[in-house]
């Protein structure tokens, strides 16, 4: 089944008032890597959680911890 959207920032949808959806909390690394890269969350393993990826590097939200990684 397809999901028509409007697609917005790293082609993610968007919700019916425009704002992005977040990433979910219990999104895999080896998921988010497909979209972010190889080195993305290095040094953990891939069936790591995004929630435990942000906990364990004091980031609250997927964006806060991308642009740490720049």
């Amino acid at each position: 089944m397809t999901q028509h959207c409007n697609r917005g920032l790293d082609d993610r949808c968007r919700d019916q008032d425009g704002r992005i959806r977040a990433k979910n909390g219990n999104t895999r690394l080896d998921t988010l890597r497909e979209t972010y890269g190889d080195d993305f969350g290095q040094g953990h393993r891939g069936d790591m959680q995004l929630r435990t990826l942000l906990d364990r590097s004091g980031s609250p939200l997927l964006s806060h911890f991308l642009r740490r990684r720049r």
